[in-house]
């Protein structure tokens, strides 16, 4: 097992929740981690608490959704750290409604945050990658990309095309030494599912931080070893049979 020091990290919406985990883990391990998230004092605050945890952070601000952006924060990453290590497509939303109350902007706005942008960072993370002979992507999916429930269809196209997109990347990526995993990732106690859904119970969701720890056994896998899909659950979360 490799460790993470000096490796350079970008994860996205990594402001709070489980993209906070991620970079704290990663901090943690030495690595060189980029908070990007679309709220700028957020990213920075956590950045800023990092600090001293082992590696150098950053705080980007990043829409994950738009092209310019998500270009110029890879080539951002790339200018500070001198490389570019591995990405952590990590940000999402959702919208719980059923479909005849979802509206087209809704339908768009989870599309392109869930999907389209993990598309544009793993292109232009790519390109560096491959120059640099190797590299890893990590595309956070959900349960929600195994089976269904109501009130979700867009949250459920995103993540089933999610873990499709990272299949097929790591189809086409590996010949160029490029890593490509997902990680099926069931309930957590973040915000995502407490503030939405405040009745729920906390007991039946899992820490963030075994998740996170999860992406960092993926990234510190020897090099002629690759775990294209991992799921984690907690014990008693029903999303998942």
């Amino acid at each position: 097992m490799k460790t993470l020091d000096g490796v350079v990290v970008l994860v996205t919406g990594g402001g709070r929740g489980l993209g906070a985990a991620i970079c704290r883990t990663l901090a943690k391990d030495r690595a060189s981690v980029a908070v990007a998230d679309i709220d700028l004092e957020r990213a920075r605050a956590l950045a800023g608490s990092l600090e001293g945890e082992g590696g150098r952070c950053a705080a980007l601000q990043l829409d994950v959704r738009d092209d310019g952006e998500a270009q110029a924060c890879v080539a951002e990453v790339q200018k500070r750290f001198g490389r570019f290590d591995a990405l952590i497509n990590n940000a999402a939303v959702d919208f719980t409604l059923p479909l005849h109350e979802l509206t087209v902007a809704q339908w768009d706005t989870v599309l392109a945050t869930n999907l389209r942008g993990p598309f544009l960072l793993s292109k232009y993370a790519s390109v560096i990658m491959k120059k640099q002979g190797g590299g890893h992507i990590v595309n956070i999916t959900s349960t929600a990309a195994k089976r269904t429930w109501a009130n979700a269809s867009a949250y459920h196209a995103s993540k089933w095309g999610l873990l499709g997109l990272s299949h097929a990347l790591h189809a086409e990526l590996r010949s160029h030494g490029i890593k490509v995993s997902a990680v099926v990732a069931g309930g957590m106690r973040t915000p995502f599912l407490l503030d939405r859904f405040p009745d729920i119970d906390p007991a039946v969701l899992q820490d963030p931080a075994h998740v996170a720890a999860a992406v960092k056994f993926i990234l510190t896998q020897p090099e002629e070893t690759v775990i294209p899909e991992v799921m984690v659950l907690p014990m008693r979360e029903t999303s998942w049979p």
